[in-house]
């Protein structure tokens, strides 16, 4: 530190919510959005092998109802879970325990830009793990004219706020 620059008083690092700090039936948007594009879509369906020509063959995609390639499903779900992590779960999630109720309601195309929001549908505290609990989370992400382009819910272990040590 030179002198102009007094030291901190405190440190601040960036962290999701923990258990206690979330509340049921609050919905949490998050920021910044995403926008796709065909390099994020090449490249996920590559590296999770899978060589569906709706996703990586403009010419044959043109032949489908859509004209053009669709954003593989699994990069959607991926991102739109992502998207929320620094928000809610960045250093306070101890497991995600399942992922259910998924849907795709409309297609992603490259240059759509993913909005999520997440709601705390329900928690709970372990009953087998003290200092840690359960919580439901509904993600819906929206295109940018708000179409809803997927959803799912999530089940999510995380800790409780720890105690203070004296």
């Amino acid at each position: 530190m030179t002198e102009e620059t007094p030291e901190p008083t405190e440190t601040v690092v960036q962290r999701g919510l923990y258990y206690d700090e979330l509340r049921e039936g609050a919905r949490y948007v998050h920021t910044p959005g995403r926008t796709v594009s065909d390099a994020d879509n090449t490249l996920f369906s590559a590296l999770t092998m899978n060589p569906q020509a709706l996703h990586v063959d403009a010419v044959a995609a043109a032949d489908t109802e859509f004209g053009r390639p669709l954003v593989n499903s699994m990069w959607t779900l991926s991102t739109m879970v992502g998207l929320s992590v620094g928000h809610l779960t960045q250093g306070t999630l101890i497991a995600q325990l399942g992922l259910s109720d998924i849907s795709f309601p409309h297609p992603v195309f490259a240059g759509d830009t993913l909005r999520v929001e997440s709601t705390v549908v329900s928690k709970r505290a372990s009953r087998s793990r003290p200092g840690q609990g359960i919580v439901v989370l509904a993600h819906v992400a929206r295109n940018q004219h708000g179409t809803i382009v997927a959803e799912a819910t999530r089940t999510a272990l995380m800790k409780m706020t720890p105690e203070e040590s004296s």
